[in-house]
């Protein structure tokens, strides 16, 4: 019997309403239901608005993954061995912790249980002021000096951690007075209940990695064994279908990328960087009359300004040039009476609240950074170092301004180190990009003016785009899934699984016609499209159906979900609708796609009646070019290396006036925020890198990467509101751990059924239902 439950509007209680995590969210937030993600998007509101601290992505990971309980619980009854926790003591050197590491702060006496709540760098260069040396801003892990070159062995960085200890709940914590005597000795913790520690990172690589990498290694390793834990609301490995570490990894991904982007588009919630907070607190905070309100965050946006203007007009107007890096941290400890607001968990609040002001009069007062009024430039150089360290440069009419003045950018180590290299991490001007090869004579003057003619060259990874052909197989039939390709549509055609393929040779011909049945709800299907005579192919290596009939709303990308009843010439394909239909780049899609098929074959150019660039104008060329040729990231963008787009899309070197043409183009395409701008690095092989390499020369990339916008169905022509049949579909929860009233007892095939639960995460003896808890099979709910 089928069992149907309903989802109220408060927000998730851990072991008491089913996983606020589910299979979909593990491929990422464009996988994602809407009726999931916000549900999501709900609890992780109230999390923020409960926790004194910033909620990092790491942490709100955490709380949705262990079942952090809004109130006074916290982790309390959470499944940790806390002696497996990370030991770390102030002042000593520590393997590197990424923010959301759970950890055992060593007393003496009684260990202080933690989650680290934020992070930032406390180089020894930082000494008084707020003012900092340029080399210090952007240096990489373990400089100490500004003629040091990083160790790439093992660097060690000192870090400062803030702990929340409140977040294990009342039983874990130690009262108010045992914390003052610990801060007041500074043996344990710092004075303002911190942690500064010499963080040693296995490579530069390591020490390189970004938040996101940063914490997936850390699970992957430290935590690995909660990844597949029985006890938890829902392990990663249900959620990713495998505990294979290929498998969990690209969940973990897909995890980080969901809860950031449910964090990200919160109406309620303002972020910097991957810290969230309410929209109350920080408006609370700028309204407050005392330290570190609204008086003093505008005032030290103005000293950004000031600091690097003139202070008088020297003879016919000229003024000398002027570079002042300014650290958030030191300048928060140096406005009078702040103090007490720079302790525990209140230090990061204050820092988020100082950048975000920052950034807000960036945002709102500059034109890219420039203030026109004193000719400053501001933009953001370090988002790690001592609270973030902002460079304030005079005349900065006199810099580029294309850059995004809120991304990081590291000037003050690479001007310090080549002073006319690039920035890091900031979009290169073309004429600065390492060129690919030397110059080369002069062509004939014939020759070198004849317009090129655009080219078709391979996709850049052909076959090996989208997502795995996933099979499920059982007595009865073969199930499979796989992406349509563009190959598929203009040749009519549809690839079988191989183990079909097996399963048909008792047939013994190679090709006999068989029925295909299309179904494809909410979509455009002719009767004669719905139940089709095909040709099974069987000399192919895979299996083929030929003399498809596909949709007129078929597309390059479109998932595709295939059946065979084993011993039968029937197959079956249907489509699954997307929630909400989705505008990209102008093509409604109301069905689940694969992206990187998408981008790659749903270029410019591609349709089903043909794929050729040469109809295209010089915009459709460029965009045509980043999406066929760029590498694919793994959060679905693709980016190209900018110096390579003439060959790209000419296959040869083309006429100056096209070149010039082609950059216009480019411009224009940033402009409009059809591409956008990013740096990467090119290795000894020739190879473009992207994030850049340390020690590779920078190049320009230029990137793409789908929009999706949500289109109403009425705006989208559905016609009419769907059936009540329609509005309750099945969705598929995995079994999980459910408190029970005082008193109650679960049944032995509760217990039997928790046993196998655990068999099916790797654990063989299976595990016994803790106390207190039953355990809800696997079943349906109606969304």
């Amino acid at each position: 019997m089928t069992t149907v439950i309903t989802i109220g509007a408060d927000p998730w209680q851990p072991y008491v309403g089913e996983p606020v995590l589910t299979p979909a969210m593990a491929k990422g937030h464009r996988s994602t239901p809407v009726g999931e993600l916000e549900r999501l998007r709900r609890y992780l509101e109230a999390v923020v608005a409960d926790r004194a601290c910033p909620v990092h992505t790491a942490v709100a990971f955490n709380a949705a993954y262990f079942g952090y309980e809004l109130g006074s619980e916290g982790y309390g009854n959470g499944p940790f061995d806390l002696d497996a926790f990370p030991s770390l003591t102030l002042g000593d050197e520590v393997p590197a912790l990424p923010v959301g590491a759970l950890v055992r702060i060593e007393t003496g006496s009684d260990p202080l249980y933690a989650e680290i709540v934020y992070r930032e760098g406390r180089h020894p260069g930082v000494t008084e002021g707020a003012d900092v040396p340029a080399w210090v801003s952007g240096a990489p892990a373990g400089v100490r000096g500004p003629q040091e070159r990083p160790d790439a062995q093992r660097p060690v960085r000192q870090e400062l951690l803030v702990p929340d200890l409140t977040a294990f709940g009342p039983a874990l914590q130690l009262g108010e007075a045992k914390l003052r005597r610990f801060r007041a000795r500074q043996k344990w913790l710092n004075k303002d209940g911190h942690l500064v520690v010499d963080a040693r990172y296995d490579s530069a690589q390591q020490a390189g990695l970004d938040d996101s990498a940063a914490f997936v290694h850390h699970l992957l390793t430290h935590q690995r064994e909660a990844l597949l834990s029985p006890l938890v609301p829902v392990s990663v490995a249900h959620l990713a279908g495998s505990s294979a570490h290929e498998r969990l990894e690209e969940a973990l991904i897909g995890l980080w990328g969901t809860i950031a982007h449910a964090l990200r588009t919160s109406d309620s919630l303002r972020s910097w960087g991957h810290y969230a907070l309410t929209r109350i607190r920080i408006g609370a905070g700028l309204r407050h009359d005392g330290p570190l309100g609204g008086a003093d965050v505008r005032a030290l946006a103005g000293s950004l300004e000031r600091s690097a203007a003139p202070a008088t007009r020297r003879r016919h107007g000229l003024t000398g040039s002027r570079t002042v890096y300014t650290a958030i941290g030191p300048w928060l400890r140096g406005v009078d009476g702040a103090e007490p607001l720079l302790s525990g968990v209140e230090y990061a609040a204050s820092v988020c609240r100082a950048n975000l002001a920052v950034a807000d009069f960036v945002r709102g007062d500059t034109d890219n950074g420039l203030r026109a009024e004193t000719d400053v430039r501001i933009t953001l150089d370090d988002d790690f170092e001592s609270g973030g360290i902002w460079r304030s440069h005079h005349p900065g009419s006199e810099e580029a301004g294309e850059r995004d003045p809120l991304h990081p950018a590291g000037r003050g180590w690479h001007d310090t180190q080549q002073p006319a290299a690039p920035p890091w991490n900031v979009a290169i001007p073309p004429q600065r990009v390492q060129q690919e090869k030397p110059e080369e004579e002069p062509e004939p003057e014939d020759e070198r003016y004849t317009d090129a003619q655009p080219a078709d060259p391979p996709l850049a990874d052909g076959e090996r785009i989208g997502q795995p052909n996933y099979a499920r197989i059982n007595d009865s039939e073969v199930c499979w899934q796989l992406p349509l390709r563009l190959a598929h549509l203009m040749e009519d055609r549809l690839p079988l699984n191989r183990l079909v393929r097996g399963g048909l040779a008792y047939l013994g011909m190679d090709r006999l016609p068989v029925r295909l049945e299309i179904s494809h709800p909410g979509g455009d299907l002719d009767a004669s499209e719905e139940v089709q005579e095909v040709v099974l192919d069987l000399t192919e290596e895979t299996g083929m159906l030929r003399n498809v009939q596909w949709p007129i709303d078929f597309f390059p990308g479109l998932c595709l979900y295939l059946q065979w009843p084993r011993g039968g010439t029937v197959f079956r394909l249907h489509t699954v609708e997307l929630e909400d239909p989705v505008d990209i780049d102008g093509q409604l899609v109301a069905h689940r796609y694969d992206t990187a098929v998408l981008i790659r074959e749903g270029a410019p150019g591609s349709g089903r009646d043909g794929d050729s660039s040469r109809s295209l104008d010089t915009r459709h060329l460029v965009l045509r070019a980043v999406r066929r040729l760029g590498r694919l990231t793994l959060d679905g963008h693709a980016l190209l290396d900018r110096s390579a787009l003439p060959r790209g899309v000419y296959d040869t070197t083309p006429a100056p006036h096209q070149v010039t043409l082609l950059e216009q183009a480019v411009d224009d395409l940033l402009a409009d925020r059809n591409l956008y701008p990013a740096t990467g690095s090119r290795g000894t092989d020739g190879e473009p890198h992207h994030p850049a390499r340390e020690g590779e020369p920078l190049i320009a990339l230029i990137g793409y990467a789908p929009n999706p916008v949500v289109v109403p169905r009425a705006a989208a022509g559905w016609g009419a509101a769907a059936s009540p049949q329609d509005s309750h579909v099945e969705h598929f929860v995995h079994g999980f751990l459910r408190k029970l009233p005082s008193g109650s007892e679960p049944t032995d095939a509760q217990r039997a059924a928790y046993r196998e639960h655990c068999r099916h995460v790797g654990k063989a003896d299976g595990w016994e239902l803790p106390s207190g808890y039953t355990f809800v099979t696997a079943h349906f709910r109606r969304r």
